[in-house]
């Protein structure tokens, strides 16, 4: 374990304990949270992501973070940085991705601690380029990526039934360190 710990205006971002994942799960397995992300996540699937978690952190010194909001200590979910990984997608690049608990939605968390990760990878891990991925019916998720001044990369999209099976196609956004630097 790092001992990583970054703190925004309203949120830290940082390593996971074990008994954060209960909690995880309680908050962001629901039928909301992964319409776009496969569906509810069974007792394998959750061991299989976690397992995922920590394996970005032990390979690359960084991961999807345990996000909290820092006024009560309220676990919201997660944001951080992996090595894009997916079957048929982008292999290697630094990634950011996020999952935040339904009411947590449309209050800034997720591009706070989005932008927060971005600054990070930049900065910290020394990053050129990240991408984001999500299915293209995820608006809200696509939207978050050019907020944050995110440009689309079709050249990066790749079939993937994983998570929409009724539109098995996932998207690319980038930014590259110029842009972000500029932004």
């Amino acid at each position: 374990m790092t001992g990583f710990r970054h703190d925004t205006a309203r949120l830290t971002l940082r390593d996971w304990r074990g008994e954060d994942w209960p909690e995880f799960w309680r908050v962001t397995n629901t039928p909301a949270v992964m319409r776009w992300l496969g569906g509810l996540m069974d007792a394998g699937g959750q061991a299989a992501l976690r397992g995922r978690i920590e394996s970005y952190l032990a390979d690359h010194g960084h991961t999807f973070w345990v996000v909290e909001r820092r006024e009560d200590s309220a676990l919201l979910g997660f944001c951080g940085l992996k090595r894009s990984n997916q079957p048929g997608g982008p292999q290697g690049m630094m990634e950011v991705g996020w999952r935040l608990r339904e009411d947590a939605w449309g209050k800034g968390y997720a591009r706070e601690a989005a932008a927060a990760s971005l600054a990070l990878a930049f900065d910290r891990f020394g990053a050129d380029e990240v991408v984001a991925l999500t299915v293209a019916r995820n608006t809200a998720s696509w939207g978050l990526m050019e907020r944050l001044g995110m440009a689309r990369r079709e050249d990066l999209d790749f079939a993937s039934a994983d998570f929409d099976a009724e539109n098995p196609r996932i998207i690319a956004y980038a930014i590259a360190r110029a842009g972000w630097e500029a932004a």
